[in-house]
């Protein structure tokens, strides 16, 4: 099981530069509409073979725009030995519940599901 931070915790960690890797598990178009300043994409469905990108971090935050996948996300990330060390932990509330400032195109909050949605 791994632990959720939630996105005051994540906020705070960033403005303070504190090292965390976050890492946004959704697709790379969903990435480009909007994500957390400073994440990675790495979308779900590739993260059984690029988990050992993530073997030189300490702290690794895992995001999807709910916080349910993510979940699975940081548990796949915990069971990879090359990550064994790092501590992983799941953003509460995703993308919907993170308050903070978001890089990219469109806020990446938009819920739609038509061709706009980010998620």
């Amino acid at each position: 099981m791994i632990d959720e931070i939630t996105p005051d915790d994540l906020a705070a960690l960033l403005g303070a530069d504190k090292p965390v890797r976050i890492v946004d598990i959704r697709s790379p178009t969903a990435f480009r509409r909007g994500h957390i300043p400073g994440s990675v994409n790495l979308p779900f469905p590739q993260l059984p073979t690029r988990v050992d990108d993530l073997d030189d971090a300490d702290r690794i935050v895992t995001v999807c725009p709910h916080g349910h996948d993510s979940l699975r996300a940081g548990r796949l990330i915990v069971s990879a030995e090359s990550v064994d060390d790092a501590t992983v932990q799941s953003l509460a509330g995703g993308l919907e519940a993170w308050d903070g400032e978001l890089e990219g195109g469109a806020d990446g909050r938009d819920s739609d599901d038509g061709p706009a949605a980010p998620f």
